[in-house]
């Protein structure tokens, strides 16, 4: 049975973070070294804000984290976070994003879902297709040697989505983070060591 307030969203109210989801990312932080001190981020699908939290935290005041969603995100006391409103998968507000950023980004986060419609292909069709912006939006603006970190859903596009992945970047893990939920189809690709692509523009 679905449990919004489980045991990780009241660790999550706790801790003062702004979403259960932020433990997953704090995870995979820690396991696969996502973050530097001083690290520029992007993160896309950043609302309410949990995971700007922990990638504020691992690369201190001397980084960057930007983050982006459909919904306003409600401003957080870390003045190395600046976020926006906005729809990624316009040019102009990718755009936007990487004139924030400053640099070409050391990190993207996509955590982009779809709201759900309870029709499994529908559903399936949008979850790959953001998954997919979220790759291509990152090819864009990742510097490289970057690193992607991307919310993915089971499906029959997962294998051919991973060897997208691995076309790309040095190395590629998939992985369920502990504060998934039981029953969830979702999982996470970190993939690093992006190899730039010869047109960016």
């Amino acid at each position: 049975m679905y449990q919004r307030k489980d045991a990780f969203y009241m660790r999550a109210r706790t801790a003062g973070y702004r979403s259960r989801a932020a433990f997953k990312l704090d995870e995979l932080a820690r396991r696969y070294h996502v973050f530097h001190r001083g690290d520029r981020v992007v993160d896309l699908g950043a609302w309410p804000g949990g995971w700007l939290q922990i990638a504020a935290r691992y690369v201190g005041a001397a980084g960057r984290v930007v983050g982006v969603d459909l919904q306003p995100i409600d401003v957080l006391p870390e003045k190395h976070v600046i976020t926006l409103a906005g729809d990624i998968t316009h040019a102009e507000v990718e755009r936007r994003v990487a004139e924030l950023c400053g640099v070409p980004a050391d990190v993207v986060l996509s955590d982009l879902a779809p709201k759900l419609s309870g029709v499994r292909a529908r559903d399936d069709a949008r979850a790959h297709a953001l998954a997919q912006h979220g790759l291509e939006c990152a090819a864009r603006i990742l510097r490289p040697g970057g690193t992607l970190v991307v919310k993915l859903f089971m499906s029959d596009e997962l294998s051919r989505f991973v060897a997208q992945l691995r076309n790309l970047f040095a190395t590629v893990r998939t992985t369920r983070p502990e504060a998934t939920r039981k029953g969830s189809a979702e999982m996470y690709a970190v993939a690093t060591g992006f190899r730039s692509v010869p047109d960016r523009n």
